[in-house]
């Protein structure tokens, strides 16, 4: 006590014995009468008997009740249940329906049913210690007199069957119930044993008024909730590339793989129900970043360990492969997190969210700007003479990035900002302490409303940036010498509901640029704290206009540059262009050109300036998706002016044929052939071909150790269409020194 008190350390001796064992269980005695459930999968014993003061068997006293010979869920693909209710498309076992809306469950009796004698109850539980208060018990009464949240009614009775209609709420929980039918008698209740065939999934249901995910808009919804065949837009605002994805979400399996991610992320039961919370949860859960996620996000250019981002073809390898390693899946990008995310709202309705039933849809936004600390300014910094400096600007502006949107109402926020919310995946930065984003209103962000939850001032710094450039003087200090406020969110993409083009929704996200209510959004957006730059520098009267160009891969080219002086008196220019390879994500990997002419250029005209580029000097270094990026800067030397141009030039890589045989028929095999030539002079080593087609073809790989210098390849697989329609045949060619080939074929499948 001394020894404290004078603020001496005791010794070693004097220490506690250290801990030793397992730590202790964590649970929530103390805190909470019984766990909270957060698995689908968890389910708690109902017993087959609940007897009133009786200890003998329920026959032996009265041989006349009513027993259960037979329950039929009703659950072939061609019956009335999942004709209905959207769902025959899925390849399960169990029933699948909507929530809001009917179904049907056939009863056989060991006697006819007697309304007037006769109680029953069809009971649904799910997931563990199951309420009636919380939801997670549902007792469902045929008659009207006596009805719980579900509606239940007699449609038919015949001799000793019953056929009764059952309607969930529009709010219940989504996930996979048990069903038990009880009957009570003056001496207890006896209900159905647990038979696992009874089991049924419950979905979001867009086709009904009363649920939160309903889309009054018949041609969107078939597409963003049936439709398994997606187009992801990529590439560069002026040269749009397409990206064809099988979402799979009807796939066997994928329904559980969904309810399982749910289950990993420890979500109650009782917010499965909320699209909100739902799609909430699914962007924190589709990367691997804080919480063990579906996915691990990887931009380096070296997938060794896993797969390449530009390799996937579709979301059910991934979903299945989560569920059965229990371990993230290597690799994504952003297009991989925003694809798998739109199978899961399809499927929890495509977890992927197509799956669940939540109309879901991927889009990219071309220019995206990031890392801008929650602001509206993307910073280059130059030097005095006007060549960029890349040690300092911090800030970077993608090509392109991809996030999805989920339609639902939101009661939580004021009247007209519900619809089309976005949610991302991708691991940018954290909300609320985690890596997640969204839903955040679509509306919100067009009307500057950031102060809605969630993440709604992030979304609107990407597509609303103002990019400026400053001048570093040497003493540190940092001037303004050019805003461009249109280069940030140049075009927002999706693909357009049952066709196979694209549908620009960028006047969805933003007013027109300089217009009135662009100005009002900006001051708005500027009151809830979105930083601007409110300088206005003065335009220099020399413009600098860049080519767009078509470049395949390994081609040398010639690079132009265009000075137009727009004044009076002649102008010089000592310019700075500057190659760099590139990322997607805007974050340079290497320079191969760096050139600095001096331009002379007459009063009102133009010159141009012609930069050599060998292939040699990019291809050694080049990344995935094969970029380019030029950058010219320059200082005018009458005026002190500062002149700037951006321009992303993607190379165009070699193509993959696929041809499919045909006419194609419904359980008939057909025949799919690829083939590829090497274009270069060098070997293609560690080749990976991936080939699937929705509806058609589950996913296929085939590996190939070296393709030589100018060989060919053929691969020929074989396969049996399971629905009619049309399809499409989609293959990857992927390995270390060549990223992002692709081809497809389209095919009709007939009856």
């Amino acid at each position: 006590t001394i020894m404290a008190e004078q603020g001496s350390t005791p010794s070693p001796s004097d220490a506690p014995p250290a801990p030793s064992g397992p730590p202790p269980k964590v649970t929530t005695l103390g805190r909470a009468a019984a766990p909270m459930a957060s698995s689908n999968s968890d389910f708690t014993e109902v017993p087959e008997f609940e007897v009133f003061g009786l200890t003998v068997p329920l026959s032996s006293v009265c041989p006349e009740y009513l027993d259960i010979l037979d329950v039929d869920m009703m659950k072939k693909p061609e019956e009335i249940n999942k004709m209905q209710h959207h769902t025959s498309y899925y390849h399960s076992d169990f029933l699948i329906v909507r929530r809001g809306q009917e179904f049907q469950v056939n009863i056989t009796f060991n006697r006819p049913y007697d309304s007037d004698r006769d109680k029953i109850a069809v009971e649904f539980v799910i997931g563990s210690s199951p309420s009636y208060s919380k939801g997670t018990y549902i007792p469902v009464f045929p008659t009207k007199e006596r009805q719980s949240s579900w509606e239940g009614r007699i449609i038919d009775q015949s001799g000793n069957s019953v056929t009764m209609g059952i309607t969930p709420s529009a709010n219940c929980v989504v996930g996979k119930y048990h069903m038990f039918v009880a009957v009570a008698t003056p001496f207890g209740i006896r209900r159905t044993r647990r038979d696992k065939s009874r089991d049924l999934y419950i979905l979001f249901n867009p086709w009904s008024p009363d649920d939160a995910v309903f889309l009054n808009d018949e041609t969107e919804r078939e597409e963003c909730v049936m439709t398994e065949m997606g187009i992801i837009y990529h590439g560069s605002y002026d040269d749009v590339s397409e990206r064809n994805w099988n979402y799979g979400q009807f796939n066997y399996g994928v329904l559980d793989a969904c309810l399982y991610i749910m289950d990993r992320a420890n979500m109650p039961i009782v917010n499965r129900g909320d699209p909100i919370k739902v799609t909430r949860k699914a962007s924190a859960m589709l990367n691997s970043r804080d919480d063990d996620g579906v996915l691990v996000g990887n931009w380096s250019g070296d997938y060794t360990f896993g797969v390449a981002p530009t390799s996937w073809t579709g979301s059910t390898d991934i979903l299945l492969g989560y569920a059965s390693s229990k371990m993230p899946v290597c690799y994504a990008q952003c297009w991989v997190y925003a694809a798998v995310f739109n199978t899961w709202s399809r499927i929890w309705p495509k977890f992927s969210l197509r799956c669940l039933g939540i109309p879901a849809r991927v889009v990219t936004n071309y220019f995206s700007a990031h890392d801008n600390d929650g602001n509206l300014k993307t910073d280059i910094i130059l030097d005095e003479n006007g060549k960029i400096d890349r040690n300092r600007t911090r800030d970077s502006i993608w090509n392109y990035h991809c996030w999805n949107e989920c339609y639902m109402s939101r009661p939580d926020l004021p009247a007209g900002f519900g619809g089309w919310q976005v949610v991302d995946a991708t691991p940018q930065e954290t909300s609320d302490g985690m890596y997640r984003c969204g839903p955040a209103s679509v509306q919100a962000i067009k009307h500057g409303q950031i102060c809605y939850p969630f993440d709604a001032a992030f979304v609107f710094a990407e597509v609303n940036s103002d990019v400026v450039f400053y001048s570093r003087r040497k003493d540190g200090t940092m001037d303004p010498v050019r805003v461009n406020h249109s280069h940030v969110g140049r075009m927002v993409l999706t693909k357009t509901p049952l066709k196979m083009t694209r549908r620009d929704i960028t006047d969805q996200y933003k007013f027109p640029e300089g217009s009135t209510e662009e100005r009002t959004v900006l001051e708005k957006a500027e009151e809830y704290g979105c930083e601007r730059e409110k300088s206005e520098p003065p335009v220099a009267d020399v413009d600098l206009v860049l080519p767009t160009m078509e470049i395949s891969l390994g081609d040398d080219f010639e690079f132009e540059v265009e000075f137009i002086n727009r004044s009076n008196q002649q102008r010089t220019v000592d310019a700075y262009v500057i190659g760099s390879v590139v990322y997607y994500t805007g974050v340079t990997s290497s320079e191969f050109l760096f050139d600095t002419p001096t331009v002379e250029i007459k009063p009102n005209m133009s010159k141009k300036e012609l930069v050599e580029v060998e292939s040699k000097s990019y291809m050694r270094d080049l990344v995935e998706q094969a970029n380019l990026n030029f950058i010219v800067t320059g200082k005018v030397n009458e005026t002190g002016q500062i002149v700037t141009a951006m321009k992303v030039v993607t190379l165009r890589n070699p193509k993959i044929m696929v041809e499919v045989s045909g006419p194609g028929k419904v359980n008939e095999e057909m025949m799919a052939t690829v083939q590829f030539t090497n274009p270069f002079s060098f070997s293609l080593d560690g080749v990976y071909i991936r080939m699937e087609g929705p509806g058609v073809m589950l996913p296929k790989s085939k590996y190939y150790s070296m393709i030589t210098g100018g060989s060919s390849l053929t691969w020929t697989e074989f396969f049996t269409p399971q629905r009619s329609g049309t399809t499409r045949v989609m293959v990857t060619l992927d390995c270390p020194a060549l990223r992002q080939v692709s081809g497809q074929a389209s095919i009709t499948i007939q009856a």
